[in-house]
């Protein structure tokens, strides 16, 4: 599965696009300004996303990827 798929079936399954997890993960202190504040590990926004809307490892790591830096909407 691409980068942008898994997006798209979190979009599907939550309702909520990249930027608004974004602006969850500020809300709920993992990031600021929609980067992923240090020592914030992949473990806890797993949790996060798995407790507030059901989501798999594979499909939090997606987000995990976009709040770390490492992808951007639209990567393969």
């Amino acid at each position: 599965m691409s980068f942008q798929a898994y997006l798209d079936t979190i979009k599907t399954r939550t309702g909520k696009g990249p930027e608004d997890l974004l602006a969850l993960a500020d809300g709920k202190g993992f990031s600021q300004g929609g980067k992923l504040k240090p020592g914030v590990k992949a473990g806890q926004i797993i949790e996060w996303l798995g407790a507030d809307f059901g989501l798999g490892h594979g499909h939090s790591m997606a987000v995990y990827a976009l709040l770390s830096g490492k992808k951007q909407v639209g990567d393969k």
